[in-house]
Parts: structure tokens; C-alpha cells; sequence
């Protein structure tokens, strides 16, 4: 079964997965496949920091997440047989597993369960998305960094409990366009939140120093 809170497989597909992976090292900056290209393989990251963003036609670029260590990426695509819809780019030196598209449908058609654990997958990555977007339209921007703060130190920690002290390695602007407003927006309310000890603002990160106050920002 898949893992709600880090969105991993089990560990018997996972297993399966890097027994058939090849090893992929992706320097800081690089693009590991960009908006339109052939849906060819599956990735893991092991270590380091993925983005996935998308570029509209004036230049301005939309995050939409930051695949952290641990997480399975890629599978919509290689599933639907369609064109990536987003670029993929190294924050940091990262290094990654590869599945080819044709091993990963070789192993689905051999045993039913993985393909439903894909599903379950792709089925709380969708929920997420519309639970972001309700949060963008409805919440205030308070309400919805401390949001993105606690999601990313869930995916983190792999738990809904951060505990005191825990980093987020995650730019200002970075959060910014996540959540689609000005990074000067973000960053008066971290320097307000960081104020009141509830954070410490580093250079690209940001560290909870009272998790529970900041969880007490959304109710």
C-alpha cells in the first residue's frame, strides 16, 4: 500500500523498482525532461531536490511542487502514454533512480496489485492538487504558507507531526510561487512569524521552531 504521508510505494515494489533502475546523476540546474517530451521512464529521487514548474509564454515560471528524497515521480505520464505536462530541474546535485516506461508496464502487466498502488498514487496526488487549489481560492495567505510550511515538513519528517527543529530547505521564492503571490508578500509574513519565534529565516531554508503554533495558524 502506498504511504499517504510520503506518497512511497511498499516496500516489496519498491524493491522490485530499483532491482530493474539504472543510476541517473542530475547536476544542480539540469533538466531531467521538460514540457512535451516522450513519457520514457519513471524516477526516484535518492538524493537532493527536484523541481517541477511550469513556464507560461511571458517567461514567469509556476512551481508546482518539490520532489523530495524518497518520492517516485513521473508515473501519469509514462501510465497515459501523453507528453510530460511540466519541466523537471535539479535545485541541488541529485542523484536518481530510472525505470524505462517499457520495464515499469512489463511489471504492472505481470501482477495487478502494483498497477492499484499506482492508482492509489496518482489518486492522492490528485487529492492534494484540489485541496491546494481550494486553499488558494478560499484561505488567506496566512493560513495558506503555514499550509505549504507544515505540508513540506510533513513530506520531510514522513510524518503529520513535525517535530521542533526541523528544516525546510526551501527558498522565499520558492514558497512565492507555489502559492502564486510575491515573494515580498511571504517574506513579511515569515519576518512576522520569525518575530514571534514560531520560525528562524535561513539563506533557502526555514526552520519550525514551534510547529504546534504554526498548525494553530490554520484553525
Amino acid at each position: 500500500m502506498t504511504d499517504i504521508a510520503t506518497g512511497s510505494l511498499s516496500p516489496g515494489l519498491d524493491s522490485l523498482l530499483r532491482q530493474h533502475a539504472r543510476r541517473h546523476y542530475l547536476p544542480r540546474k539540469d533538466q531531467l525532461f521538460y514540457r512535451g517530451s516522450a513519457p520514457d521512464a519513471l524516477f526516484c529521487l535518492l538524493s537532493g531536490r527536484v523541481r517541477l514548474s511550469v513556464t507560461g509564454a511571458s517567461g514567469r515560471e509556476a512551481l508546482l511542487s518539490v520532489v523530495p528524497p524518497g518520492h517516485w515521480f513521473g508515473e501519469a505520464s509514462v501510465f497515459s502514454g501523453e507528453p510530460r505536462v511540466h519541466d523537471a530541474f535539479a535545485e541541488v546535485d541529485s542523484e536518481l533512480l530510472v525505470v524505462p516506461a517499457r520495464v515499469l508496464h512489463q511489471l504492472v502487466d505481470h501482477q495487478s496489485t502494483y498497477l492499484l498502488e499506482f492508482l492509489r498514487l496518482m489518486g492522492l496526488r490528485y487529492k492534494s492538487t484540489l485541496e491546494r487549489m481550494d486553499d488558494s481560492v478560499l484561505q488567506p495567505l496566512p493560513v495558506r504558507l503555514a499550509l505549504q510550511l507544515l505540508a513540506l515538513a510533513n513530506t520531510t519528517e514522513a510524518t503529520d507531526s513535525p517535530k521542533a527543529g526541523c528544516q525546510l530547505r526551501v527558498a522565499q521564492e520558492s514558497l512565492a510561487q507555489m502559492l502564486g503571490v510575491s515573494r515580498q508578500s511571504v517574506n513579511k509574513i515569515l519576518k512576522q512569524w520569525e518575530q514571534a519565534g514560531m520560525i528562524a529565516i535561513r539563506y533557502r531554508s526555514i526552520d519550525l521552531l514551534a510547529p504546534e503554533s504554526l498548525a494553530r495558524q490554520v484553525h
